[in-house]
């Protein structure tokens, strides 16, 4: 059953330069838990636009697993959406959205829409590990980005 995560950030930067940092898909990997073992294996650097693919390894609950995601979607410095082509979800569309707030501060907001595999037993692993997976996740890059927008 498809779910949906959403997170929230206020980024005390001007708008052209929170997006500049996001399209930039060698940031990603400075804002993925290091426990993931997160790593692009696309060659860099990497144009984005819509249409653009990147390929990742990484580890889920140390597990290997590669991910393919397109850019399905690029409107700067508003949004961009990438979409997973190859992976461990059944779906993943990650939206980001970002709003300027003032000349310095901007609204970032990340919509996840994804599905697990395995019908109800992959709703049951949902429920019990990868939805606060998945939060800690965003829990961590908003923490990095913050550390990273501060300095």
């Amino acid at each position: 059953m498809e779910k949906v995560f959403k997170s929230e950030l206020i980024i005390q930067r001007p708008i052209n330069v929170v997006f500049d940092f996001f399209s930039k898909a060698e940031n990603l990997q400075r804002i993925t838990p290091p426990s993931l073992n997160f790593n692009i294996v696309t060659s860099q650097p990497i144009e984005m636009k819509k249409g653009t693919l990147i390929d990742y390894k990484l580890k889920i609950r140390g597990i290997p697993s590669k991910w393919k995601t397109l850019i399905s979607d690029w409107d700067p410095p508003i949004s961009f959406t990438d979409t997973q082509l190859k992976g461990p979800y059944k779906k993943w569309v990650h939206t980001h959205e970002f709003a300027k707030l003032s000349e310095n501060s901007t609204r970032m907001i990340d919509t996840v829409v994804y599905e697990v595999p395995f019908g109800v037993l992959g709703s049951v692993v949902d429920y019990l590990i990868v939805r606060h997976e998945i939060a800690n996740i965003f829990k961590y890059r908003n923490k990095t980005i913050l550390k990273f927008f501060e300095s």
